[in-house]
């Protein structure tokens, strides 16, 4: 027994040594960890469980006969961050490049069945070459386990993927079916189909990282949620998000204490909001203002930035909250928008995290770009996504709420528990000047002074259906609050909400638009 336990113990030196020194020089020398820090790095010290370590495949031909390393290139298992349960599977790009084959999709495919049946979040690291070409079909089918895994898991476990290296072919839709994609500048790439076939097919010449990179990913394509310039960063980054999370959709997220006093007063918002409409301003400053220590954690914050989704916490509570953005396109609606806002909606919906909706909206883009690219069908998401969603819901109306837009930010109309509005607030079909132009266009026309009437009409119309308390007297705003109050009035709001329970008419699914 002492001998092979002895045995026992050289074998998982060897396993944890990794295949062998070049091969871990390698990985070095492209600025990359190696597997087993990159778990070290995610999971709380000394907590991993590693689940089939000796795994070899059993492929021949091609020389695979003759080399089977152990892990047959992915780890996997389980630990914890800050005390609650995480599985993982990682990549090690030092055996067959991290590629996919029978026994590793296998292993993937356990760890995979394992945290649904355990109700805990899964993150996988990602540095792989995609499907091992020498084992064929059977490694395109192992994607296809995982890809139906990951469907079976959506709104059930938070998934978030980790790009850590390149990701190419079906290797990218797996982080695409996920809830959080994380990449590292300049050492993780992910596309379809990679520069070579793209100059043979096209004629276009490109860099991996200019085809997609992390930036292209996080600014152009919207693939990717956050973007660092290190691992190390990264990965402290997915565990603060973590935190953020439920273990699963049966629980609510984990709350935590709170310093920051509930009823704190936010003076400085009557000075950060003009009162011009036309004026911009950073809604950002508003969130950080009224959330718990002024910390939140935004989603997608380099793409569609004319609108703002984050997750932050209210007297300790986790809260997703999505704002226009004023500072860009001034905070109007288009596709990319809707498709963010509507994405983060559902995700915080299956996650029993209750949704805060700062609206200043001046209505969707115009443009002929807009409307051929389909935008009535990418807003018709976002509205789905509130209309559909169970979670205590609470609009607060800043400045601008115009038309249809602003039936889609989660109005009264559509379900939202509580609405409430400051003072400068204007709710309207579209603005005076617009409005005026319609309705009083022969007057103007027949005036000796068409300009000075067309001021009067304006001031006329805006006293008569713009000023801040239309809604509230007609029961579309539940109350008009100083702004100082906001923080105060949203926490005791929510709490109140916590216990909400909404019934669901049954069906199979939806059919939302797409």
């Amino acid at each position: 027994m002492r001998s092979q336990v002895e045995e026992l113990a050289g074998i998982r030196e060897r396993l944890l040594a990794g295949p062998s020194e070049k091969a871990t020089a390698a990985q070095k020398a492209k600025g990359k960890l190696t597997v087993r820090e990159r778990i070290g790095l995610l999971l709380d010290e000394g907590s991993f469980h590693e689940v089939e370590p000796l795994r070899r495949h059993r492929a021949t031909g091609f020389g695979l006969e003759a080399k089977k390393p152990y892990t047959d290139g992915v780890v996997t298992g389980w630990g914890t961050v800050e005390g609650r349960t995480v599985f993982v599977y990682a990549h090690d790009f030092r055996i067959f490049g991290g590629a996919l084959g029978e026994a590793h999709a296998a292993k993937i495919h356990k760890i995979m069945d394992m945290a649904l049946a355990a109700g805990a979040p899964l993150v996988s690291l990602n540095d792989g070459a995609g499907a091992r070409i020498q084992e064929g079909v059977t490694a395109l089918a192992g994607y296809g386990g995982i890809f139906r895994r990951n469907t079976a898991a959506s709104g059930v476990i938070p998934q978030i993927s980790v790009m850590l290296g390149p990701c190419a072919g079906g290797a990218a839709y797996s982080p695409a079916l996920t809830d959080f994609v994380f990449m590292v500048r300049e050492t993780s790439q992910m596309f379809i189909t990679g520069p070579d076939v793209v100059k043979a097919v096209t004629g276009e010449e490109i860099t991996q990282n200019g085809l997609g990179g992390a930036d292209v990913h996080a600014e152009t394509s919207g693939v990717c949620h956050f973007a660092y310039d290190d691992e190390e960063t990264c990965l402290e980054e997915v565990r603060y998000l973590l935190s953020l999370l439920p273990r699963n959709n049966r629980e609510n997220p984990p709350p935590v204490p709170c310093d920051d006093p509930a009823d704190r007063r936010c003076d400085t918002l009557a000075d950060l909001v003009p009162v011009d409409g036309n004026r911009p301003y950073d809604m950002t400053r508003v969130i950080e203002e009224i959330v718990d220590d002024g910390e939140y954690l935004e989603v997608h914050q380099r793409w569609a930035r004319n609108i703002i989704c984050a997750l932050a916490r209210l007297d300790g509570q986790v809260v997703g909250i999505v704002a226009n953005q004023p500072q860009t396109l001034a905070g109007v609606l288009d596709i990319e928008a809707s498709e963010k806002a509507a994405r983060f909606v559902q995700m915080c919906d299956a996650f029993s995290i209750p949704i805060v909706t700062l609206l200043d909206v001046p209505g969707f883009l115009p443009g002929v770009g807009q409307e051929h690219g389909g935008i009535i069908r990418h807003g018709a998401k976002l509205l789905y996504a509130y209309c559909d969603a169970t979670v205590p819901r609470i609009s607060l109306i800043l400045r601008k709420a115009y038309g249809g837009a602003y039936i889609v930010m989660d109005s009264q109309s559509i379900g939202a528990d509580l609405t409430y509005a400051w003072p400068t607030n204007e709710i309207a079909v579209m603005g005076a000047e617009g409005a005026a132009g319609v309705i009083f266009r022969r007057q103007i026309a027949e005036a000796d002074d068409p300009e000075a009437k067309r001021a009067e009409l304006v001031k006329e119309y805006k006293a008569e259906l713009m000023h801040p308390y239309y809604a509230a007297e007609r029961g579309l705003v539940d109350d008009v609050i100083d702004p100082a109050d906001t923080r105060r009035v949203l926490i005791g709001a929510l709490a109140m909400l916590r216990t909400k329970h909404a019934e669901r008419p049954a069906r199979k699914h939806g059919n939302p638009p797409q």
